[in-house]
């Protein structure tokens, strides 16, 4: 049995699809299907249901599955482990975290933090939700930036990871303006279906949207006329008057400012989400837990370090 395969599983088991788990793990669909079918031959059962759309995991393949969780995460964190016994790790920094935040909250938030403490290089890599889950999983990164909500939980909640609030956001429903200034797509409960511009499935803020929609004011019919994981690929068909989208207000305030987008509802409709900061549980290198104290000890105090 490989590890690859151990990481070929969870990413199929995580997409539903062959041919998008292929591609995020940079192979062809044929030679991903031959390893996963290689996985099968080594338990000696199927686990996954390829009758149905998506692939789902037999009863078999769900009760593999935290078995492969926790192979994977124990495997790479004795590695980190055997890095720091031979000083490999030194003092750089590794972080994930999502597209929206590597452009917004991320430089000035590192930079608020440079100035109470020296840190080393800083390698960081943006990505969807779901990779960065992914690449948290593997112990790749040290920490993971990303939204959160309650009603949406991170895959790393279920186990091996804390985490502490560093930040706060909100997902505003916005839509370019009519030649009156008010919004060309209001929202409102009841009426025809508005053109809706919707994260894809491996966003962490579609999960969010999708999560908490159930506390809106009023029950909303809404048609899904594009989809991107990319906060910033909807707001610039938003402000091209393709539909309404719910977008972090901490990456929109110029375009509100200067009119390019107008909220499409009251409060009642936005969605406050913490900017929450994710860590193994497993002892790091000294530059990366000195970090990590840091970055508790400048945290709101009402959301520091969840166990």
């Amino acid at each position: 049995m490989e590890l690859n395969w151990l990481e070929d599983f969870l990413a199929l088991a995580e997409c539903g699809n062959f041919s998008r788990a292929a591609e995020g793990r940079n192979l062809t669909q044929p030679a991903f299907s031959r390893r996963i079918r290689a996985l099968e031959d080594w338990t000696g059962t199927p686990l996954f249901d390829r009758s149905t759309q998506p692939v789902g995991l037999t009863e078999a393949g769900r009760r593999f599955r935290p078995f492969a969780d926790e192979t994977l995460r124990r495997l790479l964190q004795g590695r980190e482990e055997a890095r720091l016994a031979g000083g490999a790790a030194a003092t750089a920094l590794r972080f994930a975290a999502t597209h929206a935040l590597s452009l917004t909250f991320f430089p000035t938030w590192l930079s608020r933090l440079e100035g109470q403490a020296r840190l080393g290089a800083i390698h960081l890599l943006s990505d969807s939700m779901q990779a960065c889950e992914q690449v948290m999983m593997q112990g790749q990164a040290q920490f993971l930036l990303c939204h959160a909500h309650a009603a949406a939980p991170s895959r790393l909640e279920a186990g091996g990871f804390r985490s502490a609030a560093v930040g706060s956001d909100r997902l505003v429903p916005v839509s370019a303006p009519d030649e009156a200034g008010a919004p060309r797509y209001a929202l409102a409960g009841g009426g025809a279906a508005l053109p809706h511009l919707a994260y894809s499935p491996e966003s962490g803020m579609g999960r969010i949207v999708t999560a908490a929609r159930g506390g809106f004011p009023a029950p909303l019919a809404l048609d899904t006329v594009f989809t991107s994981h990319l906060a910033a690929v909807l707001r610039a068909l938003a402000r091209d008057g393709r539909g309404a989208a719910w977008l972090p207000d901490s990456l929109i305030g110029e375009d509100m400012a200067q009119g390019r987008l107008v909220r499409a509802g009251g409060a009642g409709w936005e969605i406050p989400v913490e900017v929450r900061l994710y860590r193994p549980r497993a002892r790091q290198s000294p530059a990366a837990e000195a970090f990590w104290a840091l970055a508790a000890e400048q945290a709101p105090q009402d959301g520091r370090d969840r166990e």
